[in-house]
């Protein structure tokens, strides 16, 4: 029977694509590769979503073999027809030991799989548009190596995993997807990752709960591109399925992003109810974000995450808009889910404040599933 393979399953994309699947396609047989650690919670989801169809699999992208048993190896490999290889450590502070295990060597992993499965149609390796490093100015789909530095471990160790995709692309079906950064569906705000912009909304909920003004701290010149999850699944289970983006590198960012400055104030107006007032230098709010009680007041956001708020870099996605167009897909713009996404933060204020803490009690070493 062929076979679905989704890693980074139950994580906040992976659950989603799964339901999705499942959902288009009535005769779809999905396996999940799943860490021993989170098979409970694995079964709770897939539980959720149709049991008698979702196969979970314990195993471990970083170990030979995906750590799977050799019938259980030698059945996928039989069996499989298409990958979707989104698990990966995301952590934007993650040791490069770590990130190298799960993020290269991992991807290794499931490319060798990819290899040996003599009736594989489709690899859809979910990499990210921040492989483009600290590159500036316009980024394209089909750039990748262009002698670019990066501003951390994660970006870096994702850079090297589309490298050794890309070079293994004439020998197995290959389509690389690209993700900005991730937020709530767009229709209802519903998320459980409180990171990225969330972060600023945070900041903005306790400026306004004390009666401060809500300080800017954006750049006019710095484009923050985010993308609602809904789109981003929908576009990875299209593309998996059609001959037109085989071997493409797709974009799935907003295409007319926001500035920062503008994207801090559109929130600050739909949560607030104001505009910012004066402005923070983003090298005072990292250097602030190293002393653990002020990260702690903002549910522990990096210090590395100021410099996405900053950088000035345009991601062209006009690869993405053609060939995803005919499937009725087109990137949502922030404006249009902005009220979904603040509402859905307004009623959820508490665990976006404890989703951090709890994230630092699983310790450095979690495997951190999109």
């Amino acid at each position: 029977m062929a076979i679905t393979l989704v890693t980074g399953f139950p994580g906040f994309i992976g659950r989603r694509l799964v339901a999705h699947l499942v959902e288009r396609d009535p005769e779809a047989r999905i396996m999940a590769l799943v860490e021993a650690r989170m098979l409970d919670r694995a079964r709770r989801v897939a539980a959720g979503i149709a049991p008698n169809r979702i196969e979970l699999r314990p195993g471990d992208i970083a170990a030979p073999r995906l750590g799977l048993e050799d019938k259980d190896y030698a059945r996928l490999r039989r069996d499989v027809r298409t990958v979707f290889h989104l698990a990966a450590i995301y952590d934007l502070g993650v040791p490069l030991e770590i990130a190298q295990a799960v993020n290269v060597e991992g991807t290794g992993n499931v490319v060798d799989l990819c290899e040996a499965a003599p009736d594989l149609e489709r690899l859809a390796h979910m990499s990210t548009a921040y492989v483009a490093g600290l590159r500036t100015g316009v980024v394209y789909e089909h750039e990748l190596v262009m002698g670019q530095q990066f501003k951390n471990h994660y970006e870096a160790t994702k850079f090297q995993a589309e490298v050794w995709v890309r070079e293994r692309m004439r020998d197995i079906p290959t389509t690389v997807l690209r993700p900005a950064i991730v937020v709530g569906d767009s229709r209802t705000g519903e998320t459980d990752k409180f990171d990225g912009p969330y972060f600023i909304l945070r900041a903005i909920a306790l400026a306004h709960r004390a009666r401060r003004p809500v300080a800017q701290f954006g750049r006019a010149d710095a484009a923050f591109n985010v993308v609602p999850v809904d789109y981003v699944v929908a576009a990875a289970a299209a593309a998996a399925g059609d001959p037109a983006t085989l071997g493409e590198t797709l974009h799935l960012v907003d295409p007319d992003p926001l500035s920062t400055r503008e994207l801090v104030g559109l929130l600050s107006r739909e949560y607030a109810g104001r505009d910012p007032r004066g402005r923070l230098p983003p090298r005072v709010i990292e250097e602030a974000l190293r002393v653990a009680r002020v990260r702690e007041a903002f549910s522990g956001t990096p210090p590395e995450s100021i410099a996405y708020l900053n950088h000035p870099v345009q991601y062209d996605a006009r690869r993405a808009v053609r060939l995803l167009g005919p499937h009725g897909l087109a990137p949502p713009r922030f404006p249009d889910y902005v009220g979904a996404m603040v509402r859905f933060f307004r009623e959820h204020e508490d665990d976006a404040a404890l989703v951090p803490a709890s994230a630092r009690a699983a310790g450095a070493a979690r495997r951190a599933e999109r």
